[in-house]
């Protein structure tokens, strides 16, 4: 087992050696990829407290970590935000404590020049936000449009939502079940396998009261719509009846 610490800012090769040279903790790719090299071929092990940093360089981390061909333990200790979160995804299980958040917003950036330069800014940035929402749809399975709208909202998760929500798979620390006792002369099915089956179904209940909220929202304004139309023209047979 190789035990990484993804702690400090994540940023590129360069901007590391300044970071060190100030004795600053930071996260780098080419940090990873020695400690990845160095390390046994058993499974990796990411400890994970960071406020994030550098998309790119997070994006660097995360491909190594997924191609890897290892099995990649995350721990997310304190806060995994914005590129942090990015490289916690490239985990086969994430493990959450249950003080820690998992925070997700869209990339920014420092832009000057004219409106030209301005709008590819924004491009790229959105661009960015995609990019960043894939990594977060491989992992939770939520559609991307709607990872974009929690992005641009920035969401904090605490531990049990960002299990409930699929971000990671299990809260650390949570107290293990007792041993099953069972006397009975067929198989039952282990209680495990019954919590992840309430995990998902509670999962799967709350995307379809998301998709019945949306659909209640759009009836509200068609609706709203219709008795606007009302309303006009009952205002325009008042007029009638004062003109003639």
């Amino acid at each position: 087992m190789t035990v990484i610490d993804i702690k400090g800012a994540v940023v590129d090769d360069m901007t590391a050696k300044m970071y060190d040279y100030f004795d600053l903790a930071c996260v780098n790719p080419a940090n990873i990829a020695q400690q990845m090299q160095d390390g046994n071929t058993d499974d990796l092990v990411l400890n994970i407290a960071s406020n994030g940093g550098d998309v790119f360089a997070a994006s660097e981390i995360y491909t190594m970590l997924r191609d890897s061909g290892r099995n990649v333990v995350v721990n997310i200790q304190g806060l995994a935000a914005s590129a942090a979160s990015v490289i916690a995804m490239a985990g086969d299980e994430v493990n959450i404590s249950p003080t820690a958040q998992i925070m997700i917003h869209q990339a920014s950036s420092v832009a000057e020049g004219n409106k030209d330069d301005m709008a590819k800014t924004i491009n790229a940035l959105q661009g960015i936000d995609e990019s960043i929402a894939s990594a977060y749809e491989q992992k939770t399975g939520i559609d991307q449009g709607q990872l974009l709208n929690m992005m641009s909202n920035e969401t904090w998760l605490g531990a049990q939502e960002a299990v409930d929500k699929g971000f990671a798979d299990n809260v650390m620390f949570a107290e293990e079940q007792a041993p099953q006792l069972v006397n009975a002369t067929m198989g039952i099915i282990p209680k495990s396998s019954v919590e992840k089956f309430f995990n998902l179904k509670a999962k799967a209940e709350r995307e379809i009261t998301s998709d019945k909220t949306e659909k209640s929202k759009i009836e509200e304004v068609k609706n709203e719509s219709r008795l606007a139309d009302l309303r006009n023209q009952k205002a325009a047979i008042l007029l009638q009846s004062f003109n003639q």
